[in-house]
């Protein structure tokens, strides 16, 4: 039985996403996914899901939704309160939400985006191997007040260890973000290296899916480079002296020095700060 959600509020930024969309790069289809994989998955672990199965993903305020039918759900990534028909409920435990329940999101208190998995997963057809959407890929990019998502409606019981599972979120409160040398990084001088590694940036307004931008400025006199491959992640620095970083809706190729690689666990941490949040780099090796 195909079970119905109507969106009562979108929210901001709300839409669907999985691990990402991966093996399409080389035809500029960008990877997408969620920014956050760790609360993705330990959502989809609590429900007894598969860790990648496709998850609601919103930005600072979450949606507000009506459930057609029963369902089982659960809520993990950044701080933020929610209610079921009026009561407060918590994170990273499974709601049991009978048909007619309105779940209300509220705004984040500390972190940025925050989840919503569902037990047995989302009803939504794949498009290229992924669920993730992506403006010009599939059919919505965000959710919009009046849209219905759709679920298989199978209440099953869900195991006592996978419910118990108890979320680690330091990394919330943390502002070192782990990187390593990419592929234009020795061309930076080492005095300048020694610059933007002991720099703290503070996270700009305007960073998104598609990149983090930061409020400094380096100047710098690198040359440009033949348009290479990018991934999310990537560290570009531009002639103007910014640093983006690029995330998961980044574009394919890029023609800017890529100075650095942020690792999978600081696209995280970056993903759940809130602009104006301050964080310094830390150069590790690749081993």
């Amino acid at each position: 039985m195909r079970g119905e959600i109507e969106v009562l509020q979108p929210g901001l930024f709300t839409s669907l996403q999985d691990r990402g969309r991966f093996g399409f790069q080389n035809f500029g289809v960008p990877r997408s996914g969620v920014m956050d994989l760790y609360s993705m998955k330990i959502g989809n672990l609590i429900l007894g899901n598969q860790p990648d199965a496709a998850v609601l993903e919103f930005t600072f305020q979450g949606p507000e939704l009506k459930f057609l039918n029963d369902a089982q759900v659960t809520l993990s990534g950044g701080e933020f309160m929610a209610s079921l028909d009026g009561k407060a409920v918590s994170r990273f435990e499974v709601l049991n939400i009978p048909a007619g329940s309105i779940l209300k999101i509220g705004p984040t208190k500390n972190g940025l985006r925050g989840y919503m998995g569902i037990k047995n997963g989302f009803s939504e057809e794949k498009i290229m191997e992924s669920h993730s959407w992506y403006e010009g890929i599939t059919q919505k990019s965000r959710l919009v007040k009046g849209d219905f998502l759709y679920f298989t409606a199978v209440n099953n019981e869900i195991s006592a260890s996978h419910a118990a599972l108890k979320p680690q979120m330091a990394y919330l409160n943390t502002d070192e973000i782990v990187v390593f040398a990419g592929p234009e990084w020795e061309n930076v001088p080492v005095e300048l290296q020694q610059e933007i590694l002991k720099q703290e940036f503070t996270l700009h307004q305007s960073s998104n899916r598609m990149a983090f931008r930061v409020n400094e400025k380096i100047s710098n006199a690198l040359e440009q480079i033949v348009t290479g491959p990018v991934i999310p992640g990537t560290v570009q620095f531009t002639p103007g002296g910014d640093l983006i970083i690029l995330g998961n809706d980044c574009q394919t190729t890029g023609g800017y020095p890529r100075i650095l690689q942020v690792s999978e666990k600081g696209l995280q941490v970056l993903s759940q700060k809130i602009p104006g949040k301050k964080f310094r780099f830390k150069l590790e090796e690749l081993i």
